[in-house]
């Protein structure tokens, strides 16, 4: 190689490496593993299971510990302490929503997952009010979930025994309850719009999780320069989107502003109230994002769990044969599952909490970020720091939960078999921005789970102890593996 070009390349990396040790905010950051230029930690990193490798790093750095994904920084919180500290004691400083570059191609800091500021305080508010005066919370969400189990039991009638992959149908159930809310609508399981609807849903999960995500996160110019399955992600998401406008738009033809029929209708009349505010975050293209996240929550996350969960149950049939038993003294054969039933069986509960407790869907939750310079344990972070908390971390501490790789339904048991409520439980996150959906989540959990197993034995053509519950990739998400169950009607 010609000499004068080895001396410019050996100069520019120089350059670059001066640059890196000027950034004013790195002396101020938390300790970590010393980053390399342009690339950070990368090479460090295992991108299908970062949740290893944060641990690994904190048995050298800490519970507070700076890496660095490609040149941006981000201050991992690592146990229990930390992510409280941080989240619920500082929770205003902590609420912000972190760097996803993938997102902001996607959602252009719209919506609700994905929104900061005003914009997110705006629209949270305002969606939380929308749900609670559609049930929320009360008898009537109940009621809609209660019939929708009714639902997915004839569906796996359906089936026959035979063994089948679980994934569209229990998709379809956990959408239709959020179906219900956003378009006053409840879709035919062969539906083939709906069918389509979930396909996007799970493939996008799939891709979200994929160490090639990772990557595209860690340095954004792939995302629009570069070929990949990233490209995929957005056009499922343009579809999804355009269904959701075709629906909006339906909506506005047949508003009637004294009579809301669904949340897609509560924000029209809103986005009516405010059109003369030129400042408003009550948009057409942010209603359609909002739905949208209400649908990526409303689906995947709690679809994945029950998925996962039946995958558990099929893998400890000790565990499914302790529930049915609960189930046939407390509820029987005859009457659907209710709300009321969980105070009255501390084993099923637990195993609800378990399962989420094992799977850890989300091993650091969304990132966060901070919303100003904050002092934390000694450390100055900037505002704007990515913050990633690892839910790991928590769910799977040793000393709150022995053996904690063990799926155990005692974690949650205390020694005269009573539910035992934990601070660890975080399969929500915590603080400002826990999941909008978790009291939705928790009851779709019980009642689907308990329907099924009121009504089936699950049995696998392959021996339990062969079953294999490691989780496909364990990035953004942790995917559950694909497998066969049959629903023996009881």
């Amino acid at each position: 190689m010609d000499p004068a070009v080895v001396l410019v390349l050996c100069l520019s990396c120089l350059l670059i490496i001066f640059l890196w040790r000027q950034n004013p905010g790195r002396g101020k950051l938390p300790p970590g593993p010393t980053p390399l230029p342009i690339i950070g930690n990368i090479l460090q990193m295992d991108v299908k299971d970062i949740r290893k490798t944060l641990n690994n790093f904190s048995k050298t750095y800490g519970p507070v510990f700076t890496v660095y994904f490609g040149m941006k920084p981000a201050v991992v919180l690592h146990g229990y302490e930390a992510v409280k500290e941080a989240l619920i004691d500082h929770g205003e400083e902590f609420s912000g929503r972190g760097l996803f570059p993938i997102s902001e191609r996607t959602s252009k800091g719209l919506g609700i997952v994905f929104s900061n500021g005003n914009r997110w305080k705006e629209i949270q508010r305002f969606t939380l009010m929308t749900l609670r005066n559609f049930g929320m919370g009360k008898r009537s969400i109940e009621e809609r979930v209660q019939e929708e189990a009714r639902c997915l039991v004839e569906e796996l009638r359906k089936t026959k025994a035979s063994s089948c992959d679980p994934t569209f149908i229990l998709g379809c159930a956990h959408c239709n309850v959020i179906c219900s809310i956003v378009f006053q609508n409840h879709f035919d399981y062969k539906d083939e719009h709906f069918l389509t609807l979930m396909e996007k849903f799970n493939e996008n999960f799939k891709i979200l999780s994929s160490p090639w995500i990772q990557l595209c996160n860690n340095f954004p110019v792939l995302i629009y320069y570069f070929p990949g399955i990233h490209n995929k992600l957005v056009e499922n998401i343009s579809l999804v989107r355009s269904y959701i406008l075709e629906k909006a738009k339906e909506h506005q033809d047949s508003l009637d502003v004294n009579n809301p029929r669904d949340f897609i209708d509560c924000f029209l009349i809103k986005m009516e109230q405010e059109k003369h505010n030129s400042q408003s975050e009550f948009t057409m293209e942010n209603l359609v994002i909002t739905v949208s996240d209400l649908f990526v929550g409303g689906t995947e996350t709690p679809s994945s769990t029950l998925r996962y969960g039946l995958l558990l149950l099929l893998k400890h049939p000790e565990v499914t044969a302790k529930v049915q038993e609960e189930i046939d003294h407390v509820i029987g054969r005859q009457r659907i599952p209710c709300m009321q039933d969980r105070s009255h069986m501390p084993y099923t509960d637990a195993v609800v909490h378990e399962i989420q407790r094992y799977i850890d869907l989300a091993p650091c939750s969304v990132p966060h970020a901070v919303t100003c310079d904050i002092k934390f344990r000694n450390y100055l972070i900037p505002k704007g720091t990515t913050i990633l908390p690892s839910l790991t971390s928590v769910l799977h501490d040793d000393k709150e939960f022995p053996n904690p790789e063990k799926f155990d339904p005692g974690h949650f048991l205390d020694e005269s078999g009573n539910f035992k409520k934990s601070d660890f439980f975080m399969a929500f996150s915590t603080g400002r921005r826990i999941c909008l959906g978790e009291g939705l989540a928790r009851m779709e959990l019980f009642l689907f789970l308990t329907s099924i197993l009121q009504n089936f034995n699950l049995r696998s053509l392959i021996d339990p102890k062969k079953l294999d519950a490691t989780p496909v990739s364990s990035g953004f998400i942790s995917v559950p593996p694909l497998y066969k169950i049959c629903f023996i009607p009881v």
